[in-house]
């Protein structure tokens, strides 16, 4: 089956050209925001990466109700917008609830449906009727096969601008496992597939700011097993200060890591792709 090409800004998702989504989970303070891209930026232009830039003004499925859950909608979405008129990146954030949508649609770029909600019909289908590119995250729940059932819904709006983002499954507990199988099958789907590295070390069950909450040694080889699969693109979670970050502090990568994280990807990928042909 060819694979579709997604369109992002100036980004061809799909492309023989591998592309990043990185940013810090959630927006926190406006100077954390900018500084974070300010670093991706070098990062993109020295390795000539194309960045969408990502970052959550909600986070509705954290584990307690004490926990940040980032600065709302109106605040959040200002903040995104000074990302992109200052560096120039298209943007991508997640949504919640139906009502975000329209509203959320009118600065970014990505609609972003979170892996618990894949499967909610009136939401995926809200963010698909804006014509915007919705990524789908694969709900740790669902059979990789299955994400064609969200795909479909999308399409039943005639919108085919769809990427679609692999996390790993918990198999109700609390280790994130990432089955490669996952990236073929998500592929037969004809549309763009991401991994998301970052997410994939995750501890469920253990507070996000305890450095057991993340297992980072693993980020290198299971970022390899992915491009090495044929993934089209990379979400990576990046700070400035990870264990003072307000969400995933143990799983988000030092910004100052992020060019050597990504050079032997890069070049895994054009690997992968000369194979490929």
């Amino acid at each position: 089956m060819s694979k579709k090409k997604v369109q992002v800004g100036d980004i061809e998702c799909g492309a023989d050209q591998l592309f990043l989504i990185s940013g810090p989970c959630v927006i926190e303070e406006e100077s954390t925001m900018m500084r974070t891209a300010e670093e991706i930026k070098k990062v993109s232009e020295k390795l000539n990466i194309p960045v969408i830039y990502k970052s959550s003004f909600q986070k509705d499925n954290r584990s307690s109700v004490d926990y940040y859950m980032g600065p709302g909608m109106d605040e959040g979405l200002r903040i995104l917008q000074k990302v992109k008129e200052d560096f120039g990146f298209p943007l991508l954030t997640d949504l919640h609830y139906p009502e975000q949508v329209k509203p959320v649609a009118e600065v970014v770029d990505v609609l972003q449906i979170p892996a618990y909600l894949c499967m909610q019909t009136t939401l995926t289908v809200e963010a698909a009727k804006t014509g915007r590119v919705v990524n789908i995250k694969h709900g740790q729940f669902l059979a990789p096969e299955n994400m064609s059932k969200p795909v479909a819904k999308i399409e039943s709006t005639g919108n085919e601008n769809i990427i679609l983002t692999e996390r790993g499954y918990t198999f109700g507990y609390n280790d994130m496992v990432v089955d490669p199988r996952s990236f073929y099958e998500m592929g037969r789907t004809g549309y763009p597939v991401v991994f998301d590295v970052t997410h994939s070390i995750r501890k469920y069950g253990i507070p996000s700011a305890d450095p057991t909450g993340g297992a980072r040694q693993y980020l290198g080889v299971l970022g390899r097993a992915g491009v090495a699969s044929g993934v089209d693109g990379l979400f990576v979670e990046t700070h400035p200060c990870p264990s003072e970050a307000l969400c995933d502090a143990a799983s988000q990568l030092d910004m100052t890591q992020l060019e050597e994280f990504l050079k032997p990807l890069i070049e895994l990928h054009e690997v992968e792709v000369k194979y490929r042909k």
